[in-house]
């Protein structure tokens, strides 16, 4: 199901998500269509679920030293779902992407100590359906320019001011 009628609505879903906090009236101007129809147009990229929520991006805390491990999943495949839906379910895990190559899925994992980190990794690996897992512990974070782009994009709120 394509979301966006036209490039109006796509335009309108990039701005927004450069800036979720744009007044109407900004966003009507930068589109060049009035007020309601960029207020009707939310609304209705949001009934349609083309727009599904606006979220608070916070900043890393510095203080907050987590353990991260890096790991590479070998999946029995008639259990793929199963063992996705059940890493869903771990907190810790941050980020979860199906991969070519030897290795099915890669994770990325948080923890506060390395023993949970540890405890952690036993668990995923006593998944049925994990037949193989592979782990790297992250020594340090030189950069990370996913975290300072959703930043920079996200704005500083929750949606769209509709009286701005």
């Amino acid at each position: 199901m394509d979301y966006f009628r036209d490039d109006t609505d796509r335009r309108l879903a990039s701005l927004l998500q450069a800036n979720a906090r744009a007044s109407t009236a900004s966003l009507a101007r930068q589109l060049g269509i009035a007020r309601s129809t960029v207020h009707e147009r939310i609304a209705r990229l949001e009934r349609t679920g083309a727009i599904t929520g606006y979220a608070a991006i916070l900043a890393r805390n510095p203080t907050d030293q987590n353990s991260q491990a890096l790991v590479m999943l070998s999946v029995n495949q008639q259990k793929s779902r199963q063992v996705v839906d059940r890493l869903d379910a771990f907190p810790e895990i941050k980020l979860a992407l199906a991969v070519s190559g030897e290795h099915d899925l890669f994770l990325s994992v948080e923890a506060p100590r390395l023993e949970d980190l540890d405890a952690l990794l036993d668990e995923i690996a006593e998944i049925p359906g994990v037949e193989r897992t592979k782990s790297w512990i992250v020594l340090a974070r030189k950069f990370d320019r996913r975290h300072h782009e959703t930043l920079r994009h996200a704005g500083r709120g929750a949606g769209p001011d509709p009286n701005g």
